[in-house]
């Protein structure tokens, strides 16, 4: 059934036999039937079950973080209804989440945006990273006892992908808060450095800042 075994010729028919193939309802051939062919049957069933993307944002408030993740994915995530996490700024860093449907081209995409209010807004940020791993290390385990369980329906994958990290316009370098979060991080989720209002930085001060950040922060 669509095999090239050793006695197979070169269209791939098993011992010199028929292809085996799909009939339409006009009986006309559809397509081969094979294992050359799943390839194209788990990408048409994955783009319809849709994907999940789990986005976190980490970084203090008024650095354009809703302003991104609204560019990035071309909708209003936040809005005057639901507005940024600087706007929701809370006395100790809180971990909400907003979750969206979005559809392009047929291919849907469950969205998922972690976000932190209050992150290193406060005079002593002693531990602000804390309730982020934590956070982070909860969507593990509920992932792994989802896997183990012996009677498995659909497994949602609400794992944290991977996390936007703001750093400060500064043209100095890194925080020292910023590099022990991004230690406490590193090994629990991919990170991407993100310069905040790097259009505040002359060229010059940017390639040096991007060095310093690249050397692990050095500046302070």
């Amino acid at each position: 059934m669509g095999f090239n075994g050793r006695n197979g010729d070169e269209n791939g028919t098993a011992g010199g036999g028929p292809k085996a193939s799909l009939l339409s309802k006009d009986g006309s051939t559809e397509h081969f039937v094979g294992f050359s062919y799943l390839p194209n049957q788990i990408h048409r069933k994955t783009v319809k079950k849709g994907f999940e993307f789990t986005l976190m944002v980490v970084g203090e408030s008024g650095m354009g973080k809703s302003t991104l993740v609204n560019s990035m994915f071309l909708t209003d995530i936040y809005s005057p209804e639901y507005p940024g996490p600087s706007k929701r700024a809370s006395k100790t860093t809180a971990v909400e989440t907003t979750r969206v449907h979005l559809k392009e081209k047929l291919v849907n995409l469950h969205l998922t945006v972690v976000d932190t209010p209050g992150f290193g807004d406060k005079v002593n940020n002693t531990d602000c990273w804390a309730p982020i791993v934590d956070f982070i290390e909860s969507r593990y385990e509920e992932y792994l006892n989802s896997e183990t369980r012996v009677h498995r329906t659909h497994i949602a994958d609400n794992r944290v992908h991977v996390c936007l990290y703001f750093i400060a316009p500064s043209g100095h370098g890194l925080k020292p808060i910023d590099v022990e979060c991004m230690l406490k991080l590193h090994d629990k989720v991919n990170i991407i450095p993100v310069i905040a209002k790097a259009d505040t930085l002359t060229p010059e001060e940017l390639t040096s800042f991007k060095k310093n950040v690249s050397d692990g922060g050095g500046g302070f």
